[in-house]
């Protein structure tokens, strides 16, 4: 006996609604794991893509910190007794680069740690002295996100500066605009190198 063509037609049904819900669930449940996990590895990577942009940045100051000093001359601060105490640290440090006697011109640069704000910086300012009087001076940042930075100087009797170490801590300072999670620590960077003047004080 054929059946009635009503009766087919019920016997074709869709999804009810509780299966439709449970698909939503496991739907959605899967798509936050995702989007959790996604987020998680955007945060990692911000994190490793500062450090080393940080390591490269202090790597180049560090050289050219110490292509200052070897080329620098009349060192200062400089202990009240070389005898007595020899060696000295301090978080600044000041240098002639360059001196003209025919006209009496001398260019003195000055490395020292300075806050700008929450942060600190490794600050160069270079002043220019005509007969003694200051002419110019120019400041600028060489690296930021300084967390520590300690001048060691060596001096001999004189005083004559006979070695340089830089002692400097750098934390990568983009870490704050990638709302980095409590449980992820933000890596610092220690760079310590040591220098001797090729001029004599």
């Amino acid at each position: 006996m054929i059946q009635p063509r009503r009766s087919r037609r019920l016997d074709r049904r869709g999804f009810s609604i509780i299966e439709m819900l449970i698909a939503l669930v496991i739907t959605s449940t899967l798509l936050t794991a995702t989007l959790a996990a996604l987020d998680a590895s955007f945060k990692s990577y911000k994190v490793t893509s500062d450090s080393a942009s940080t390591h490269v940045v202090s790597r180049i100051v560090m050289q050219r910190l110490m292509a200052m000093i070897r080329n620098g001359s009349n060192f200062g601060p400089y202990p009240a007794n070389p005898v007595i105490t020899p060696i000295i640290e301090s978080d600044w440090i000041e240098f002639e680069t360059t001196t003209d006697p025919g006209s009496d011109s001398t260019r003195v640069t000055t490395l020292s740690r300075q806050q700008n704000g929450e942060q600190w910086n490794l600050i160069c300012t270079v002043a220019t002295y005509q007969n003694g009087v200051l002419t110019s001076e120019n400041s600028r940042p060489l690296i930021t996100g300084l967390t520590q930075l300690n001048f060691i100087m060596e001096y001999d009797v004189g005083p004559v500066l006979k070695r340089v170490t830089v002692d400097m801590v750098v934390q990568p300072n983009d870490l704050q605009d990638a709302a980095i999670t409590a449980n992820l620590e933000a890596p610092t960077i220690r760079m310590v190198a040591s220098a001797s003047p090729r001029r004599l004080d």
